[in-house]
C-alpha cells in the first residue's frame, strides 16, 4: 500500500549527481489488455536512449541510465504487475531501484533528473481519505473501512431486539399493548444506536477514520445520525439507502466511492475558492506558477494547490532554495541552477519540507487557469530579478 512514508524514504534519496530515472505506467485491470504493458515499457525507455548513448552525460551517468533501462525493463516483463499504476525509480550508480504499486491509473510517463520525481504519487496519497462506512439498523450494524480502493470489515455490533415471532402473542389480539411494545423497541434501538456511536467514538479517538458514510433503511438513518456527538456527526460526508440485510461488499464499495468521489470534488473547488477569495481581499497569496515558486523559495506556503497532472519544466538552487521557470545563476545566492524537468516538483518537496500543506486538484475550477495558487503564511517581498545568464 502507498504511504507518505514509502514517498519520504524515496524522497530523501541521495544521488550524488547521478540521474535519477522515473517511470511511471497505468497498468490495465483487464488481464487481456495486460499484453501491451511491455511494449509501452519498451516505447517509454527508448526515450532514454539518447542520454545512455550519447555525450550529454559523463560516462558514470551513462552506465547509471543504462542499467536502469535494463532494471525497469526486465521488471515490467515480470507477471507482478498490479492493476492500476506502476512507479520505478531507479538509479544503478548509485544503487536505488523501487517499484510501487499505486492504487490508481496514472499517466505514462518517464522522467530523468537529480532527484526521484515523486509528485504524481503525492497526487494519488492525495486522493485518498480513510473512510469509515457504517450499516446500521435498529439492532445490528457493520462497520467497513475503506482506503485506496481495499474494504476491509472492521466490525459487526449485534444488540437485543424484540423478537417478531412473539410481538402479536404480546400485544394481545385487539393490540391493547402495542404502544408499549412500541416504546420497548425504541428503547432498545436506541441503546443499540448509542453502542454503535461508542465504537465509532473510540475509532475517532485513534484517528482512524477521516470520513464517515451511513448506510441502512431510509426510515433509519435519521434516527442514529442523532445520536452521534458534533466531532462525529461533521465527519458524515453522505448516507445511501440500503437493505442492511442483502447489501454486499459491492454495493457498499460502489455506494462509498460515489460519495467519496462527490465530496473530494466539492472540497477542491471550495479549497480553490477559498485562496482566490483570499488574493481578492489582498490577504498572503500567490496566484500562478512563478508567484508559487518564489513563496516556496521563501518558506512562506501555508498550503499549495495544485493542478493534478501539470509538469512545468523550470530551475531549482540547491545552495539557497529558490525556485524558478529559467536561468543559469540564482538571482539570491549567484550559485549555479540545476535544470528541472518539472520545478513543480521540487516546489512541493519545498512546501512540505516546511510543514505547509499540498492538494493535487482534479476538479474543474479555475486553477486549470493558473496552474498552482497558494495561500502564505506571511506577505513576501518582491522577487529578485530573473537573470538567464551567468
Amino acid at each position: 500500500m502507498l504511504t507518505a512514508e514509502t514517498i519520504d524514504r524515496i524522497t530523501h534519496f541521495d544521488s550524488h549527481g547521478l540521474p535519477v530515472v522515473s517511470v511511471y505506467m497505468e497498468i490495465p485491470v483487464d488481464v487481456k489488455d495486460r499484453a501491451a504493458v511491455h511494449g509501452k515499457a519498451v516505447s517509454l525507455l527508448q526515450r532514454l536512449e539518447p542520454l545512455a548513448e550519447g555525450d550529454t552525460l559523463d560516462h558514470d551517468a551513462q552506465q547509471s541510465v543504462r542499467g536502469d533501462i535494463r532494471r525497469i525493463g526486465e521488471a515490467v516483463t515480470e507477471e507482478r504487475l498490479t492493476p492500476g499504476g506502476m512507479a520505478f525509480f531507479s538509479c544503478s550508480g548509485a544503487d536505488l531501484y523501487e517499484e510501487i504499486a499505486l492504487p490508481r491509473a496514472v499517466p505514462d510517463r518517464v522522467m530523468v533528473d537529480e532527484t526521484p520525481w515523486v509528485r504524481p504519487m503525492l497526487a494519488v496519497l492525495d486522493e485518498y481519505l480513510r473512510a469509515g462506512i457504517v450499516i446500521v439498523d435498529r439492532a445490528d450494524a457493520q462497520l467497513w473501512e475503506l482506503y485506496q480502493d481495499e474494504l476491509a470489515e472492521d466490525a459487526r455490533l449485534t444488540d437485543r431486539k424484540l423478537r417478531t415471532t412473539s410481538l402479536s402473542a404480546a400485544a394481545g389480539w385487539r393490540g391493547w399493548r402495542e404502544p408499549e411494545i412500541q416504546r420497548k423497541g425504541n428503547e432498545l434501538a436506541k441503546k443499540h444506536f448509542r453502542h454503535v456511536v461508542d465504537v465509532l467514538q473510540d475509532r475517532a479517538d485513534d484517528h482512524r477514520y477521516d470520513v464517515l458514510m451511513v448506510g441502512g433503511h431510509a426510515e433509519q438513518i435519521p434516527g442514529f445520525l442523532d445520536h452521534l456527538p458534533r466531532e462525529l456527526r461533521e465527519r458524515v460526508i453522505g448516507t445511501f439507502v440500503v437493505d442492511p440485510d442483502t447489501v454486499d461488499r459491492g454495493v457498499i464499495r460502489s455506494e462509498a466511492g460515489r460519495l467519496l468521489e462527490r465530496y473530494q470534488r466539492d472540497r477542491e473547488r471550495q479549497r480553490v475558492a477559498e485562496v482566490l477569495e483570499r488574493a481578492a481581499e489582498h490577504k498572503p497569496a500567490a496566484i500562478g506558477v512563478p508567484e508559487c515558486l518564489w513563496a516556496g523559495s521563501m518558506a512562506a506556503v501555508q498550503t499549495l494547490l495544485v493542478q493534478d497532472g501539470a509538469v512545468v519544466p523550470g530551475v531549482a538552487c540547491d545552495n539557497c532554495g529558490w525556485l524558478g521557470l529559467a536561468g543559469e545563476a540564482c538571482p539570491v545566492c549567484s550559485s549555479r541552477l540545476r535544470q528541472t524537468p518539472d520545478v513543480l516538483d521540487d516546489l512541493v518537496q519545498a512546501v512540505i519540507e516546511e510543514s505547509g500543506t499540498v492538494e493535487h486538484v482534479v476538479a474543474d475550477t479555475p486553477l486549470t487557469e493558473h496552474v498552482a495558487i497558494a495561500s502564505l503564511r506571511f506577505p513576501v517581498p518582491p522577487e529578485p530579478e530573473r537573470t538567464t545568464s551567468g
